[in-house]
């Protein structure tokens, strides 16, 4: 009787299909732009049926929102605030960390908030901004609960769009003009924030 050879396992079987999933898309907005990328082409970037695909996102807007998730983590993932540190301290260094995890994605970023212009959709990216800006006032100790944690969600999304504008045209390797951009903003929204 023939021995039967085991199947090597195919890198389209390998991984977390929703990091695949962010990856392809951050890859694809970068080459060809977000508006021009079809379902079917993140599928096969992100070696997923589209059935899958599917199964895991209902469409566009939802995967902007798994790329929304990826840098919240991204930024959430740094060490936590010291007992000395201001929240003021604690949020800037949490966005910043942000910043840096969206700098190798600078195009795929810019790529999308031009193709989101004039798209009902991305009003739905901008509820889902609001819920990162939210995490990113729970990671430097500010309360983003109620109706007080709502305004500080929305003025902090304001903020964090106008310092993103900066950013993406902020080529320096240590994002000298994105942090101190920050750091006026947040000065200027202190008090607003509950910092």
């Amino acid at each position: 009787m023939p021995v039967r050879k085991k199947k090597a396992p195919s890198a389209r079987s390998g991984g977390d299909p929703k990091a695949r999933v962010v990856a392809a898309v951050l890859k694809l907005a970068a080459s060809k732009g977000w508006r021009r990328v079809s379902l079917a082409e993140i599928a096969a970037e992100a070696r997923l049926p589209l059935a899958q695909l599917h199964a895991l996102y209902r469409g566009k807007p939802m995967i902007l929102g798994a790329c929304l998730r990826f840098f919240d983590q991204a930024a959430l993932n740094g060490p936590k605030p010291g007992a000395k540190d201001s929240k003021r301290d604690a949020l800037f260094d949490v966005l910043m960390r942000r910043f840096d995890a969206l700098k190798p994605h600078r195009q795929a970023v810019a790529s999308m908030l031009q193709g989101s212009i004039g798209d009902p959709a991305a009003l739905l990216g901008f509820k889902r901004l609001l819920v990162s800006m939210g995490w990113m006032l729970e990671a430097a100790g500010v309360s983003s609960a109620g109706l007080p944690g709502q305004a500080r969600r929305k003025i902090l999304a304001l903020v964090y769009i106008s310092v993103l504008i900066v950013f993406l045209n902020d080529k320096s390797d240590d994002l000298a003009k994105t942090m101190a951009t920050l750091d006026r903003r947040l000065t200027l929204a202190q008090v607003w924030l509950g910092l």
